[in-house]
């Protein structure tokens, strides 16, 4: 980095905060003291279930071209899950699994079994540890890569190792650079346990069958270090904690996220306890606890009814808003690829209720909104569960791609029993990451308190049938479902 640049960082109220998705890297440059975006940038990522770690560095260099170096302080929020694998010299010893390589399902069965079971994992860990934890990972390398699962020194999450690149780290046996991470990405590995906040190494130990080097993992709002440039470096997070202190979640607030898959996540003052596995009791990114549900069946549940209509996206929600809540007694169980929450790898969709007098082009549009929302709000029950609150006791915020349907904006508040709050379409992770920045800057107890970002509410009478009707076809056809499974 250029000394000028280097001169504008050390003056700068701007902080970047860096998005390393899945599919993209994304950065947001935004004004330290109140959350505007004043730039961004975006590079895509090769798709796949592994990835060279050097391609994620390489599209955040290429995303934040022109951004970064007026940064006053970065942080990172990245998927979580992946396995990062190091050998004694810091270098990566094979593509990194991520979090949708599903090949450790078996590993994940096993180590269950091998550490008293669910009830066992959801106390000791937060939560049941499923094929996308790190852990799984470690066991599939040690089984099916045995030479390179020897080699492994120290394993980093891909957030982990995107802070550690930005301080310097290129090798850390030659470098010096101590790997940090936090302990909301940490929760997601499957070894740490978010209520102590500590390391469980004997876990990883005995996936791997060595002991490894973990990352420090340092405290909410801390700086772990500089760039090249000079810009403060915080501890980064895990991109739904990004998520959640993007939005500005408070405590008793759930957030509704409908992309291809949907998520129910909420900020809590205790961790939570699933032995069903169904709620992952993450730690947050500010101190406190972050409990998720994951459905596999979300927004493509509109798009393959909009399908089945002939019509697209638009079409379906002024279908649905022309239909009376409760599509004229028409159910949806909307389990088309099978589903995650509840555990039904084998099931399929569902309908009830269709007579000649409600077979309507309308009624099943609006029953597809329904079923959508009413299997969310079932997520965002089992989160208050785990946690001991009431459903739904603070706001209900929703968000993804599938928050733009108007259909679905004011079908929500009936089913959630809730008012819901849809914030404008914004890069909240992105966001999340750079108000963490901030707070580093700051060197405050308590993240930099950013204006909400404008919203709209919408409000609605509730329609407890609707529920009702959902949760009595999910309950009687987990029977069929069994009785029919290949």
């Amino acid at each position: 980095m250029r000394a000028e640049a280097m001169n504008r960082a050390h003056g700068s109220r701007l902080v970047a905060g860096i998005d390393s998705s899945t599919q993209s890297t994304k950065v947001v440059l935004c004004d330290a003291d109140d959350g505007t975006v004043v730039g961004q940038g975006h590079a895509p990522h090769p798709s796949g279930t592994e990835a060279d770690p050097e391609a994620w560095w390489s599209a955040l260099q290429k995303a934040g071209d022109g951004l970064l170096e007026r940064a006053a302080a970065v942080g990172v929020a990245g998927q979580q899950h992946g396995m990062v694998a190091l050998d004694g010299d810091g270098e990566v010893i094979r593509p990194a699994l991520l979090w949708n390589d599903l090949r450790s399902a078996g590993a994940a069965a096993e180590l269950v079994a091998e550490f008293g079971g669910r009830a066992w994992w959801a106390a000791n860990t937060g939560s049941v540890p499923a094929a996308s934890f790190t852990v799984t990972k470690l066991r599939w390398l040690a089984e099916h890569e045995p030479g390179n699962a020897a080699r492994v020194s120290a394993v980093l999450l891909p957030h982990d190792w995107l802070t550690w690149r930005l301080l310097g780290g290129t090798g850390r046996a030659r470098m010096g650079v101590e790997p940090v991470t936090d302990r909301g990405d940490a929760s997601g590995t499957g070894y740490f346990s978010p209520a102590a906040g500590t390391w469980l190494p004997d876990l990883a130990a005995a996936a791997l069958g060595h002991s490894i080097t973990l990352p420090r993992v340092a405290a909410p709002g801390e700086v772990v270090g500089q760039t090249g440039w000079g810009a403060a470096v915080s501890a980064g997070t895990g991109d739904n904690m990004g998520a959640a202190l993007g939005l500005g979640l408070q405590s008793g607030d759930v957030a509704v996220s409908i992309g291809t898959s949907g998520t129910a996540f909420a900020v809590s003052e205790v961790p939570a306890d699933d032995p069903s596995g169904a709620v992952a009791g993450f730690a947050d990114a500010t101190g406190r606890f972050l409990p998720l549900v994951c459905t596999i069946n979300a927004g493509l549940v509109l798009s393959a009814t909009a399908s089945l209509l002939g019509i697209d996206l638009a079409g379906l929600s002024a279908l649905a808003l022309a239909a009376e809540p409760g599509a004229g007694g028409i159910t949806l169980l909307p389990y088309l690829d099978g589903e995650r929450t509840p555990d039904r790898p084998n099931a399929t969709g569902v309908l009830r209720g269709l007579t000649t007098r409600n077979a309507t082009r309308e009624n099943l549009a609006r029953a597809a909104v329904e079923a959508l929302l009413a299997s969310l709000a079932d997520a965002a029950d089992r989160i208050a569960a785990a946690c001991g609150t009431e459903p739904a006791s603070g706001r209900v915020l929703l968000i993804g791609g599938g928050a733009k349907s108007p259909a679905v904006r004011h079908a929500a508040p009936g089913i959630f029993f809730s008012p819901v709050i849809v914030p404008e379409a914004e890069e909240y992770v992105a966001l999340g990451a750079a108000r963490q920045a901030a707070w580093a800057l700051a060197g405050t107890a308590e993240p930099p308190p950013w204006p909400q970002r404008s919203t709209e509410t919408y409000n609605g009478a509730e329609q407890p049938q609707i529920r009702e009707r959902h949760a009595a076809l999910r309950d009687d056809t987990v029977t069929w479902d069994e009785r029919t499974t290949p």
